[in-house]
């Protein structure tokens, strides 16, 4: 069967983003930025960005324009013979897998928060009341249960058409809709009174307060946050680099993606600072930001529900982006290792993925009480064996495969990574690549599975 291609060079461009641009975007990024001072946080994030998140992103997509096969296959394609790096192909499905096992759930969040603002329900309230909204879906497992299945069905639906009718037409409208939605939101935010103190809290280098957080600890979150937010390891940027042509080089694309990824991030910041700051609110606030802290901000704004809903419309074209590019990726596997059709793959995956999400929607009612990895909770023991162990694991196995002379090489991946007009990434980077970025990888992932203090 021939291998389905982008229609155009935007369309992979922004599948691509939209799969790095998630819930680590617009919901993670403010509250790590807010716990680690502001503006040198963003400042560190950036230069990790450059360092780790390009070059790992030009190597998972070598291997999948290379192979032009998704995870399992590509490996076996360009391995030595007689090696075994196809078996990690295995381990990016279950990590797939197991990311959607949560982040159906939590797109699901945000879309009925979206018709909770749209619809009113927040009118009216204050304080605590605010609060009670989260904590009662929480505890009713046929909302979140609904909404989760909503996410999951209409995904799973728009991958069935294929890849240019169904998840390219689709995240082309998604995408522009949220950047537009984000310019708007910007623009509102640094109009309100007080809004430009939140500004500079944000992007302002500030040495005591990150002195105040820890200077170390303010590294190592910015090199995580920076890691994390492509999605890299999983091979559910791989997938997408079977799917392009050989246009452009590899390095001038993943800096493409990676400043729409990180333009999103930032502007999310710009939304979120000022109206904290506006309405007196701390900007630190960990997750409960964007659930029981915003709802609250917006309520003192005049056109609340209106401000409220764009926001939430915003975050499930958020959320939902990176849901639909992973369910291709279950898609784009199931057809290549079983030889299934695409709507056969898209009613099995749906049905698994469907089941598979329900702990996670038990985990905070029928099941509040089940305490998996470390007393974590259903849905942070899933996060954290993707965030913590496949994401990182996996990174450092693609930068083996294409670096070491055991894997696919450095001269085949660099052959494949500069082909086309474009940045070319310069073979003098080699010893970086072979000797600095896998220690800076490991200490990423030897820091998320030690324990928290």
């Amino acid at each position: 069967m021939k291998r389905e291609r982008f229609q155009s060079r935007l369309g992979f461009l922004l599948v691509s983003a939209g799969c790095a641009v998630g819930i680590g975007n617009v919901w993670k990024f403010p509250y790590v930025t807010g716990e680690n001072g502001g503006g040198l946080f963003v400042l560190f994030y950036l230069l990790f960005l450059v360092l780790m998140g390009v070059p790992v992103l030009t190597m998972e997509l070598a291997v999948g324009r290379a192979s032009r096969k998704s995870a399992v296959l590509s490996y076996r394609a360009l391995e030595p013979a007689g090696s075994k790096w196809h078996i990690h192909g295995w381990f990016c499905i279950a990590g797939c897998c197991l990311l959607m096992m949560f982040y159906t759930t939590v797109s699901g969040w945000m879309l009925g928060y979206f018709f909770k603002f749209a619809a009113g329900s927040f009118s009216g309230l204050a304080g605590e009341a605010v609060d009670s909204v989260f904590d009662a879906m929480l505890g009713n497992p046929g909302e979140m249960g609904a909404w989760m299945a909503v996410t999951v069905l209409a995904g799973f639906l728009i991958c069935s058409f294929g890849l240019q009718k169904g998840l390219e037409r689709i995240t082309k409208v998604m995408m522009l809709g949220l950047l537009a939605l984000i310019a708007v939101l910007a623009v509102h935010s640094l109009t309100l009174p007080g809004g430009m103190e939140g500004v500079k809290f944000y992007l302002l280098p500030d040495f005591s307060r990150a002195a105040g957080v820890g200077l170390g600890n303010v590294v190592t979150a910015a090199m995580n946050q920076a890691f994390f937010t492509l999605s890299l390891g999983i091979a559910a940027m791989e997938v997408f680099g079977s799917y392009m042509g050989r246009d452009h080089t590899l390095a001038s694309e993943a800096i493409r993606i990676c400043s729409l990824d990180t333009f999103v991030a930032l502007m999310a910041g710009l939304i979120i600072f000022p109206a904290c700051t506006a309405f007196g609110v701390r900007p630190d606030s960990g997750p409960s930001l964007i659930f029981i802290t915003l709802p609250k901000v917006f309520l003192n704004m005049a056109g609340g529900r209106l401000w409220g809903a764009l926001f939430f419309l915003f975050m499930t074209f958020a959320s939902f982006s990176t849901v639909i590019a992973v369910f291709e990726n279950l898609q784009a596997n199931s057809i290549d290792n079983f030889g299934w059709s695409r709507k056969k793959a898209a009613v099995v995956n749906c049905v698994f993925i469907l089941i598979a999400s329900v702990p996670c929607v038990l985990g905070y009612n029928v099941w509040r009480d089940l305490h998996i990895i470390g007393g974590r909770d259903v849905l942070d023991s899933e996060d954290f064996l993707v965030s913590n162990l496949l994401l990182p694991l996996g990174s450092l196995v693609y930068l083996l495969f294409c670096v070491s002379k055991w894997g696919w090489g450095f001269d085949r991946y660099l052959e494949e990574a500069n082909i086309g007009e474009g940045i070319k990434v310069p073979r003098g980077l080699k010893p970086y690549f072979q000797f600095v970025l896998p220690v800076l990888i490991l200490v990423i992932l030897v820091q998320g599975l030690l324990p928290k203090s």
